[in-house]
């Protein structure tokens, strides 16, 4: 009996256990779950919030330390979700953003437009690729489960009774015409596109008057929620100076943010979109800092900058402003003198000696300051202002490439410096006839770069043959990436190989074509101003780059670009001074000579031509490569002009350039410079 009546006394204890903690889960699911929301209510714990403060992006400056690119503070206006009505409140809420519209408008402010709809003859309608490259992508945005849940096949009518809906503005359109309608559901529309929430405040209008921040202080009840932040906005200290490399800046996109989310970047964060900005962004970026929002039981909000933000880094660019300037300037005026209306080009100006990029000039070219004003304009200009020419611009590099012939001929010990090779103007290759500009007879290496005798380069690349050509032409860097921190072409190096991908052979009379630059040749203007420097320095090719350095904002550190180079190609110190001797001769004698004839800096070059048709018209774009001083390079410059007819028609622009550089540029003063710069 005993037994038995401790078992029973067991297995009761034992459900009793079991009852109590079914009555614990009950209870917790009770107020965790069914009734959270009650019960959080009664809570008398405070809710706090983190809402992200932005950073100042960091500055950029010229290798000098003059400021390209800056801050100024501007106010922008935001809702903040702690102050504004809940969104239970759609008619006091659409008040607010009505009186905050009816302000914007008397102070002829801009504001958020991101609701892909607009009004066409009193209807609404989607906005098209006129109002929106990305159009398409907006609308699908719109109709998405997050925003309108809508079908794809959804009308823009549909889409609009949607945001009615959603947004309680049913008694607005009895009042108000459709257009106010629309102005308001935008508001409203982008706080849902942009997650608008304690945590996340958003911005509805950019860079407002003194007089519009006023008014909004004055009035908080009217504008109940709206919140003055003071903000940095991109500042340039010349707006048309070097924007291909500089690039611009905007707000971050959908697809960006998700990938970007996971490093700390905000749906409404901006980020470098092209060039330097966003080529250097995590440096630029800056650390953001963190407020904490307090709000008690009571309703009682309270805020505390937890950490403060840090600005970005500082990008000090290798390039001169002032060179930049110039080299933009005579570029500018060059194309000009040609034809006003087509012709265009590039020059890029490079320490020998360390890959430095000291300018680099496209034309025609843009205005920063309204660039995404005016992008859809400058998207549809026929010489296509936005495209880089000096890194993404590809050219048959004409008789600029008979410096690597020469080399790479002499190197092979297939010629001689005494080589001589007859001109009589033409030559027969296989079934093809091919011809001089000239006839001018005995031609040794040096006679005929200084000539750009056509039959001396021929007769090299018989001997030579298009591999041994492209294994020169490669150790030099043409067909190859620079290495420069924006986008930039690969280009074209002539041969069997690249014809294999078309499916069609290479024959000899390709190889001679290729020799005098033409063929399938086609090269960047920053290839062949590095390569340009490889033959001034003696063989060594430097990695292009536009950075100089970074400066750290937070604890002043200089992080130096590593100088980065390929090595010395293996030639011959008396073949490279062979080279230099005949584009010596080019300068002194050639096409070039009365245009450099009164320089006090000695260079030595090379002149190009290629043919190019536009519109059934035949016309000869124009090349010319540099380097100065002639006894120790210390820059090369390469310019590139459409339609300019010859490379001597080029030479002013580097003419100015030398003058420029060494008038402004002693060792001394470049030292100093930086120096200062540092301190």
């Amino acid at each position: 009996m005993g037994s038995i009546y401790k078992s029973s006394r067991t297995t009761v204890a034992v459900l009793l256990v079991i009852a109590a903690m079914l009555g614990f889960f009950a209870d917790l699911y009770n107020i965790q779950i069914k009734n959270n929301d009650y019960y959080a209510a009664q809570n008398n714990t405070v809710k706090t919030y983190t809402v992200t403060l932005e950073a100042a992006r960091g500055e950029i400056v010229d290798r000098n330390g003059n400021p390209l690119v800056t801050n100024r503070q501007g106010n922008s206006i935001v809702l903040n979700a702690a102050y504004f009505p809940d969104s239970s409140e759609n008619d006091k809420r659409n008040d607010v953003v009505f009186n905050l519209l009816t302000l914007f408008k008397a102070n002829k402010e801009e504001y958020a437009r991101n609701l892909p709809l607009k009004l066409v003859k009193g209807k609404v309608a989607f906005i098209t690729k006129k109002d929106d490259e990305d159009y398409e992508s907006a609308i699908a945005t719109m109709k998405s489960k997050d925003m309108f849940d809508l079908q794809p096949y959804a009308t823009a009518q549909n889409c609009f009774d949607a945001m009615v809906e959603k947004y309680g503005l049913e008694d607005y359109l009895q009042k108000y015409d459709l257009k106010t309608v629309l102005e308001l559901g935008n508001i409203r529309y982008e706080l849902t596109r942009l997650l608008f929430s304690v945590s996340n405040p958003v911005t509805i209008a950019d860079d407002v008057s003194d007089k519009t921040v006023a008014q909004i202080k004055e009035n908080l009840t009217m504008y109940r929620g709206a919140d003055v932040r003071v903000v940095a906005y991109r500042e340039y200290a010349d707006s048309t100076l070097a924007p291909h490399i500089i690039g611009t800046v905007r707000k971050i996109n959908a697809e960006e943010y998700e990938r970007l989310k996971p490093e700390g970047y905000g749906i409404t964060d901006e980020i470098g979109e092209s060039g330097i900005e966003a080529a250097m962004e995590s440096s630029l970026r800056g650390t953001p800092g963190e407020k904490t929002v307090t709000i008690d039981r009571d309703g009682n909000i309270s805020e505390e900058i937890t950490k403060e933000p840090v600005q970005g880094d500082t990008v000090v660019l290798t390039i001169d402003k002032d060179l930049q300037k110039l080299a933009q300037d005579r570029l500018r005026s060059v194309c000009r003198s040609v034809d006003t209306r087509h012709s265009t080009g590039a020059v890029v100006v490079e320490d020998c000696n360390n890959g430095e990029i000291l300018a680099a000039a496209s034309y025609p070219t843009y205005d920063l300051n309204d660039y995404y004003d005016r992008y859809n304009e400058l998207l549809k200009e026929n010489n296509t202002p936005l495209y880089n020419r000096f890194a993404m611009g590809t050219y048959a590099p004409g008789s600029t490439f008979k410096p690597m012939m020469s080399l790479a001929a002499l190197e092979e010990g297939v010629i001689t410096e005494n080589t001589t090779f007859d001109c009589g103007k033409y030559m027969k290759v296989a079934d093809h006839v091919f011809k001089c500009t000239g006839e001018h007879g005995g031609e040794t290496v040096r006679t005929a770069l200084r000539d750009s005798c056509n039959i001396f380069f021929y007769n090299c690349a018989q001997r030579l043959g298009i591999e041994k050509m492209n294994t020169y032409g490669k150790m030099l860097g043409l067909g190859e990436k620079t290495g420069v921190e924006i986008p930039e072409a690969k280009g074209i190096l002539a041969g069997p190989e690249y014809r294999k991908q078309f499916g069609t052979l290479w024959a000899p009379g390709d190889t001679v074509q290729a020799a005098i630059g033409q063929s399938d040749n086609l090269f960047t203007p920053l290839q062949l101003c590095n390569y340009t420097a490889t033959i001034a320095n003696g063989g060594t090719k430097y990695q292009m780059h536009f950075v100089k350095s970074t400066i750290s904002r937070g604890t002043g550190k200089v992080d130096a670009t590593e100088i980065s180079n390929d090595g010395t190609i293996s030639v011959k110190e008396s073949n490279i001074q062979i080279v230099h001797e005949g584009m010596r001769l080019v300068a002194t004698e050639g096409g070039p000579a009365r245009v450099f004839s009164d320089l006090k800096t000695k260079v030595a070059c090379k002149t190009g031509t290629s043919q190019v048709v536009i519109k059934g018209v035949k016309h000869n774009n124009g090349f010319l490569i540099t380097f100065a001083p002639y006894d120790n390079p210390e820059i090369s410059v390469a310019s590139a002009i459409e339609m300019a007819g010859s490379g001597t028609s080029t030479a002013v622009i580097t003419k100015s350039i030398v003058n420029y550089y060494y008038n402004h540029n002693s060792h001394e003063k470049k030292a100093q410079n930086y120096s200062s710069l540092l301190n």
